[in-house]
């Protein structure tokens, strides 16, 4: 299972030192060739080194290069956008004086302030759609997996339930190292199942957030009766969902027969 589809790839909070002026003073090689060409000026005038100290640092400066219209993959809708370049600096005192490194453009969403790479903007509806529910499949699959491994143990009857729940979700085939891998990842990182469909679930839209909610259930059904602990996190997605009493039960509902045609 691939650990990000989206090829739009997201870059997870600010690119280093976007927005951020404070000096650095942590040194690279361009860094050090600036600072060499410095010392050589000043190497005419030996009194002006012993008398002065110079402060030296890098600073990672952000320009706006462009603006318009896009389809942010995290809204999921159409919203404006700035194309912005970030680019270290040499400073002396303080001031900004030589780039020691190239652009680094990236793309900021007017509305939510995600940054993207630039390849975004490529993105059309159409592929947008097919790569969106591609991301959902998966999502879902590791939050079934979450609710299955919430009492930190999986039985065969488990593992099979998720073997046809990720095979129904993501279109294809999956297969039991596959799936033994999403579970491996899922017992390391020990999230909550909970905060993470809190995490993920913002762009789904409500068909999805039930056929989520319905893996869940068959995947924490698969040996019998829910178990007290099953029971309040399927509860706890029923107020994430903001489903009311009848939408959950016909959801389950739907979800039995599913699985007695299945």
């Amino acid at each position: 299972m691939k650990a990000d589809p989206i090829r739009y790839r997201h870059l997870q909070g600010k690119p280093e030192g976007i927005t951020d002026t404070t000096p650095r003073f942590g040194f690279h090689l361009a860094s050090l060739q600036a600072v060499d060409k410095i010392r050589s000026r000043f190497a005419r005038h030996p009194s002006v080194i012993k008398r002065s100290m110079i402060f030296i640092g890098t600073v990672n400066l952000t320009r706006t290069r462009d603006q318009g219209n896009f389809l942010c993959p995290a809204c999921g809708v159409s919203q404006g956008y700035r194309l912005r370049a970030t680019r270290a600096w040499l400073t002396v005192y303080f001031i900004p004086t030589i780039p020691v490194s190239n652009h680094e453009p990236f793309v900021q969403c007017d509305h939510c302030k995600a940054n993207w790479d630039p390849s975004v903007l490529e993105m059309d509806h159409l592929h947008y759609s097919d790569v969106a529910e591609e991301q959902f499949g998966e999502e879902a699959v590791r939050a079934a997996v979450l609710v299955v491994l919430a009492d930190n143990q999986i039985t065969e009857n488990e593992i099979n339930s998720l073997q046809a729940i990720a095979s129904y979700l993501m279109r294809r085939p999956v297969g039991r190292d596959e799936l033994g891998q999403v579970c491996s990842s899922a017992r390391q990182h020990r999230i909550e199942p909970v905060n993470y469909v809190l995490t993920v679930s913002r762009p789904w839209n409500q068909k999805q957030r039930l056929r989520a909610l319905q893996a869940m259930f068959l995947a924490a059904a698969a040996d019998g009766p829910l178990g007290q602990l099953q029971i309040e996190i399927l509860a706890s997605m029923q107020e994430l969902f903001d489903l009311t009493d009848a939408e959950y039960h016909r959801a389950i509902e739907q979800a039995v027969e599913w699985s007695s045609d299945g």
